[in-house]
């Protein structure tokens, strides 16, 4: 499991978390990734990010006031 700190992209990470995704994680191994959440529109626009490269949307959650967390599944290979 790895932690991935993308907050400083502010709303421009969805990119960058799927790039992350396919190339730091292995097939099958779990990624954190920590993100401003702003308006909370990037909660959903992260979820369906994820579902849309097939990959699993393990758990989504407020770290603190400004911060959200998403825990993500790479899919197998």
């Amino acid at each position: 499991m790895q932690r991935f700190d993308l907050r400083h992209l502010k709303d421009s990470f969805y990119d960058k978390m799927i790039q992350t995704i396919e190339s730091d994680l292995k097939p099958e191994e779990v990624g954190i990734f920590l993100f401003e959440v702003g308006d909370f529109s990037p909660v959903q626009k992260s979820a369906d990010a994820v579902k849309a490269s097939g990959h699993e949307l393990m758990n989504s959650l407020k770290f603190n006031e400004v911060d959200w967390t998403i825990v993500v599944k790479r899919k197998a290979q």
